[in-house]
């Protein structure tokens, strides 16, 4: 009978101790903060950060070539500074609105000489002919639009771009020699803009 009390006292004993250390072993990793799931989710959080990017901005001034000569950079700014500007017949400045050839002539504000008003004048005035191939920033393109002669100026821009006044509901934007339309209706090139004088320079010493 002694011996049966014994167990039983050392069971009674004993039961508490067992479960207070099981319950403060599952208790551990509450304790040290760490759950798988956080642990899990933890990298997926940081990866979907890292996922997204800014957004691309395109600055009007990336859009001016980098080997465009001095005067050719100042022309193209001109006109790139102006994009989105509504067309309007007969305009020639942000205010008011810009026909083609407004457009070229306000880019062309600043050069030592004076263009003149249309665009088939320009064609036939100043400047020397360009072949399509030998196309540098800033020379003259021009095209004939539902017309046998000259009737639209553009500004070439570098890569087989140039910028534009195109018609009325459009606004200054730049199109891509590539196009068809403008394949078909390509006319001549003109270059207005004086030669570097870098030759000039070294014959001078």
């Amino acid at each position: 009978m002694r011996s049966f009390l014994k167990t039983w006292l050392t069971i009674c004993l004993l039961m508490p101790l067992a479960a207070h250390a099981t319950n403060r072993e599952q208790r551990l990793p509450n304790v040290n903060g760490y759950t798988p799931k956080s642990h899990a989710s933890a990298p997926s959080s940081k990866s979907s950060k890292s996922v997204k990017t800014a957004p691309e901005l395109t600055s009007k001034s990336s859009l001016v070539p980098p080997m465009a000569s001095k005067e050719s950079s100042n022309v193209l700014s001109r006109a790139v500074n102006v994009l989105g500007t509504p067309y309007r017949w007969g305009g020639s400045s942000p205010s008011k609105g810009f026909d083609c050839s407004g457009l070229v002539k306000y880019a062309f504000n600043d050069a030592t000489f004076d263009l003149p008003r249309t665009s088939n004048a320009m064609a036939k005035g100043h400047g020397e002919k360009v072949d399509r191939e030998d196309l540098k920033p800033g020379d003259l393109i021009f095209f004939n639009i539902k017309s046998r002669r000259v009737n639209h100026v553009a500004i070439y821009l570098g890569n087989d771009r140039f910028i534009h006044a195109p018609r009325r509901g459009k606004s200054v934007s730049i199109d891509t020699l590539k196009k068809p339309y403008w394949e078909k209706h390509y006319v001549v090139a003109k270059r207005v803009l004086p030669k570097e004088q870098n030759a000039l320079r070294v014959v001078q010493r």
